[in-house]
């Protein structure tokens, strides 16, 4: 697709974008740490992206008259690849690592992308931020419906992960069974703050 003529730099950039998951994407930062110019880091992510190598979730377009952040944020779409380019080899050395809950994040999230693909739909995502760091991790719009998704790495149970997600209804006037938080657990459970969703049932 795009004749690469220095591939050592090239890799080097992957693993700079794979340092990055889960973040607000900053072409210019990217370049500067690469040492390439931003129009080629452009060029670079569109690709990757066109080549389902890495995927954009874009931010929320409603406001809600708040303001909100304009960069997408960037994933990988297969998590094991994303793992490799950050030199991570063993399960020990991902329960430790510090972007562990940022490839759990990757996981669930590419993992909805491809499911919604693999049906022959387009996955209408996104994630809400405002200025006050405020966040929801997956907005899910199918027609007029949208829901709202927190994830979480942690495999225990805690109603403060519905902290988000109760802001957000607060506004965006969702309803109850439109909250769900997706969490390293192995079983599914309905509490009073919401449903949990086990990362093992996210199909």
């Amino acid at each position: 697709m795009k004749n690469i003529s220095d591939l050592s730099l090239f890799i080097r950039f992957l693993k700079l974008c794979a340092a990055r998951i889960g973040q607000l994407i900053n072409v210019a930062s990217l370049a500067n740490e690469c040492g390439i110019s931003t129009l080629t880091a452009q060029s670079w992510l569109s690709i990757l992206e066109t080549s389902y190598v890495i995927y954009f979730l874009k931010p929320y377009h409603k406001n809600f008259n708040k303001r909100l952040v304009k960069s997408p944020k960037l994933y990988f779409y297969d998590t094991g690849l994303v793992s490799s380019l950050l030199g991570l080899k063993t399960e020990e050395q991902l329960s430790t690592h510090y972007l562990r809950g940022e490839l759990f994040e990757n996981m669930v999230i590419t993992e909805h992308v491809k499911q919604y693909y693999n049906e022959g739909r387009e996955p209408n995502f996104s994630f809400w931020r405002d200025s006050n760091q405020n966040e929801v991790d997956l907005l899910i719009e199918e027609g007029a419906n949208l829901r709202a998704i927190e994830i979480k790495s942690a495999a225990t149970l805690k109603s403060e992960f519905f902290r988000g997600l109760k802001y957000f209804q607060s506004f965006s006037k969702i309803p109850d069974d439109a909250l769900s938080v997706v969490f390293g657990g192995d079983a599914n459970f309905q509490l009073s703050t919401g449903k949990f969703i086990s990362w093992r049932e996210i199909g």
